[in-house]
């Protein structure tokens, strides 16, 4: 009998980096607004949004618990 001594299994460390890459593209865009302070559309709309996108990722990838055929219980 095998153990899992991971917390999660390797799907959901794979979306983890997933979202963790969106996070970064959305931090990009709303770095590169080249708008006063950042007040332009990728600083206030286009940034925010896939940041969010990027959380919304990074939690279904902790909550996704997959389904194993293997399994007898």
């Amino acid at each position: 009998m095998e153990e899992n001594k991971f917390a999660f299994e390797k799907i959901n460390y794979i979306l983890m980096l997933v979202g963790v890459l969106i996070l970064l593209i959305g931090f990009y865009i709303m770095s590169i607004d080249k708008e006063q302070y950042g007040f332009g559309f990728l600083g206030i709309t286009l940034g925010p949004i896939v940041v969010m996108l990027g959380f919304i990722t990074e939690f279904f990838a902790i909550m996704y618990k997959p389904k194993n055929t293997n399994d007898a219980d």
